[in-house]
């Protein structure tokens, strides 16, 4: 996969892929949120993605983010907030 809001290749990591099956996230809905989905930075590396679609019921998706030479996925959810 490669990010190209971020001009990057995307790494999934083995617990992010985990939570992709167990959530029925797909790569193609996570690349839908690391490129077009709202971001909340921590700092300037790290952040939060997250997008709702309206197939789910189940709130927001939301992937965990490290931008190094490449975009880390660590971990993806769902039922995500906003705070």
């Amino acid at each position: 996969m490669y990010s190209v809001r971020f001009q990057r290749p995307v790494i999934v990591t083995r617990h992010a892929t985990q939570r992709m099956t167990e959530r029925e996230i797909s790569e193609a809905m996570l690349l839908e949120v690391i490129d077009e989905g709202e971001t909340r930075y921590a700092d300037e590396t790290h952040l939060w993605a997250f997008k709702a679609f309206s197939a789910r019921h189940d709130n927001l998706v939301c992937a965990v983010l490290v931008l190094e030479s490449a975009v880390v996925v660590k971990t993806v959810m769902h039922h995500f907030e906003v705070l």
